[in-house]
């Protein structure tokens, strides 16, 4: 692939017709992004119906402009309302929610944005000159790899909830057994459904989301509505401090790269990714106290990253036709459907799809950033709604993201379990976040887990085969022990510096 072909697939990119797609796929994925339930696989499968008849190269411009667009607006309803837009937006509640109620809403939705775009932009790059040796290096991860991956992950989480990591551990456990419901894929029994067929297909983890985000926040929130009316919020600045940027800039460059890399195992995807960058960001920061209280950088981490996953995912999807996320896997249908067949022969059959793409994200990243950057003025709006009006509308917004996830009353009093668990969850002061992640990725684990069994006639030493599953655990090792060492010193410091002043 020449100089030739890249300025070829840019003069397709920069086609008027395409800069609309992508300036209108991103407008529709932030929307969509932003309402609980309705994630970027949402928003592409049903957006599919308008790419019939489009030339293949708009119609996917349109698809990825939607699907990482509904990724910068998934941060939006997290940072103002505490209600993720999907699993990837999780981590941007825990620093972006805290900076909201401090007033700081339109510096948090800002950095986002900035963060998103640098993400994305990194990845891009990074698909430029890694898009092949990554894809061989994705299908060096076998079961045994993909359960240490997930686990990894989860200590990732559970060591975030320093002070309280026994309540992490319970947590991620219940996440993990709520996982457990439904069909067992392998035997065909039906495990913990009792007797509701509805619940044979599994907890739909965005159910889970919304219950104990959007309704436990709605609920806990309740009992002080008064209160909050008369202590009105202020909005602040709607852009950042360059002291916010230089605590940013580092947190943003390191873990666009890690998001990117995630982004490209298949089945990895944003949660994972945002999950990762925040808990190592928390670690090797010199302020880790700050975490969760409103920290910028603990923003700006995971938004770099779950929008560079988002690019990374579409590395396995036109290399190997491997979907490396939801997102993608519904996009792979669509592709068949325009005639387009993802795969290694792509690249030299038709480069110039492949570089209209690749280039396609460069222009999307630049009018997404602008569009969120101008839409920050007006939906900071959203904080000054009074309680007593904004509270109602979320619950509605949460009731339909619900129930258009399988157009099923049973989920409604799903969600309304799930919110009153998300109550009680919050009123003991238990870490939600391991919870939903384990649900997340527990049923992948539990698979991928007894499929490396199985490959090795039951023996465990499959999982210390590979080089790459060795350094998984031992990551996984020192992301549990890593933060109780490093409060440990402090301490030891800390009391040193009390004798010498004694």
């Amino acid at each position: 692939m020449g100089m030739e072909t890249f300025m070829e697939g840019l003069g397709i990119a920069l086609q008027p017709i395409n800069i609309m797609w992508v300036i209108i796929g991103g407008f529709l994925g932030t929307v969509v992004g932003m309402l609980p339930g309705l994630g970027p696989a949402t928003a592409v499968a049903v957006l599919i119906p308008v790419t019939f008849g489009m030339n293949p190269v708009s119609a996917i411009i349109l698809m990825t402009s939607i699907y990482y667009g509904a990724m910068y607006g998934g941060s939006r309803s997290s940072i103002l309302l505490n209600t993720p837009g999907d699993g990837s937006a999780i981590a941007a509640t825990f620093d972006g929610y805290p900076m909201a109620q401090k007033g700081q809403a339109g510096q948090a939705m800002a950095m986002s944005a900035v963060a998103s775009f640098i993400g994305g932009i990194i990845a891009v790059i990074g698909f430029i000159f890694l898009a092949e040796p990554l894809a061989s290096f994705a299908l060096k991860f076998g079961p045994a790899e993909y359960f240490l991956l997930m686990l990894l992950t989860l200590s990732a989480i559970v060591s975030l909830s320093v002070g309280r990591m026994i309540k992490g551990f319970l947590a991620m456990f219940l996440g993990l057994l709520l996982s457990t419901v439904g069909i067992d894929t392998q035997t065909g029994v039906y495990r913990f459904t009792m007797g509701i067929t509805h619940l044979s297909e599994g907890i739909d983890f965005l159910i889970v989301i919304i219950g104990v985000y959007a309704i436990g926040e709605v609920l806990y929130n309740y009992l002080t509505i008064d209160k909050e009316k008369k202590e009105k919020k202020k909005v602040g600045k709607i852009w950042f401090s360059k002291e916010q940027w230089k605590r940013s800039l580092g947190p943003i460059l390191r873990s666009g790269p890690v998001g990117f890399v995630i982004g490209v195992l298949p089945g990895a995807g944003g949660s994972i990714a945002s999950m990762i960058s925040y808990s190592t960001e928390k670690q090797i920061s010199k302020k880790p106290e700050e975490f969760g209280k409103g920290a910028i950088e603990g923003l700006a981490a995971p938004e770099s990253a779950n929008n560079a996953a988002s690019v990374g995912a579409m590395i396995p999807l036109l290399t190997m036709g491997i979907p490396g996320s939801g997102t993608t896997a519904v996009m792979l249908g669509a592709l068949i459907m325009l005639g387009v067949k993802p795969g290694p022969l792509l690249f030299e059959n038709d480069p110039t799809m492949v570089w209209s793409i690749i280039n396609s994200m460069f222009v999307g990243n630049i009018a997404l950033v602008i569009i969120n950057i101008l839409l920050v003025g007006l939906l900071v709006k959203i904080l000054d709604t009074p309680a007593k009006i904004l509270y109602p509308i979320i619950v509605l917004l949460a009731f339909i993201g619900t129930y258009t996830l399988s157009y099923s009353a049973v989920d409604f009093f799903l969600l309304l379990i799930f919110g009153l668990f998300g109550l009680m969850l919050k009123v003991m002061d238990f870490p939600i976040a391991p919870l939903v992640l384990a649900l997340i990725v527990g049923n992948e684990m539990e698979q991928n887990f007894r499929m490396a069994i199985l490959s090795s006639n039951g023996s465990l030493g499959i999982f210390f085969d590979s080089t790459i599953s060795i350094v998984l655990i031992v990551l996984t090792i020192l992301s549990l022990f890593y933060p109780i060492l490093a409060k440990a010193l402090k301490k030891k410091e800390k009391n040193k510096e009390i004798s010498k002043t004694v």
